[in-house]
């Protein structure tokens, strides 16, 4: 029986959708990654009484080689592979450590982080940085790329995305093909713009930085914050 014949909800993806991974139980993942059971039992039913016949203890599923698992009913030999294979890919994701995030601590940390993005760019591009409360990055992303002088940045989109990454602080840059440093009348302005909706919103505007080949130019480090 296919998961699509079950019960709304009882569907494991449709509840993973919902409400999210966490909301799942061991039988409901497993179920996922089976995508059906057999004539008698439904997918999760039939993950249960995998999960039951090692004491539902994951690294013991995972000690059970393709042939093992091909013995239960409704799972053949892709099924057993995408069993094995999920399992391995949590064994190899347990063993790596969880990479640092950078800290905001300074102008030049963001500079360090932005400038083999935008110091050699022959337009002008966008970027933004998002960061949690302890100003450590959480996402970096291109917002726009713009023509020869200018690029503009939607203030919606750029707090939909700080919204999305639950970020509580956001440092903005672009950069000046020109070689400029300079801020225009136009940089000032977004600049107040993004300020005065992060207020709204308690997402702070901490610096924005105008990027050249070789140097910089920090909003916050001038006091136009």
């Amino acid at each position: 029986m296919s998961i699509k014949f079950l019960a709304e909800d009882d569907r494991p993806r449709e509840k993973f959708l919902l409400k999210g991974r966490s909301s799942l139980s061991d039988s409901e993942l497993l179920a996922i990654i089976m995508g059906s059971g057999n004539r008698d039992e439904t997918a999760v039913e039939l993950a249960r009484r995998i999960l039951a016949s090692v004491n539902n203890n994951w690294h013991q599923l995972s000690l059970l080689s393709v042939k093992d698992l091909t013995k239960f009913k409704g799972v053949g030999e892709v099924k057993a592979i995408s069993i094995a294979t999920a399992l391995e890919i949590g064994r190899r994701r347990a063993s790596q450590e969880i990479p640092e995030k950078p800290v905001i601590s300074n102008s030049n940390t963001v500079y360090q982080i932005l400038r083999h993005h935008l110091s050699d760019l022959r337009t002008e591009e966008f970027w933004a940085i998002f960061l949690n409360q302890s100003n450590r990055v959480i996402y970096t992303a291109q917002m726009t790329q713009g023509g020869i002088n200018q690029s503009i940045v939607d203030v919606r989109v750029l707090f939909k995305t700080a919204l999305d990454h639950f970020s509580t602080g956001i440092v903005i840059a672009h950069n000046h093909p020109s070689g400029n440093l300079k801020p225009s009348s136009e940089d000032i302005g977004i600049t107040k713009k993004i300020k005065e909706a992060g207020n709204t919103l308690n997402i702070q505007l901490l610096d924005h930085l105008i990027v050249t080949q070789n140097s910089y130019f920090s909003f916050s480090d001038e006091g136009l914050l």
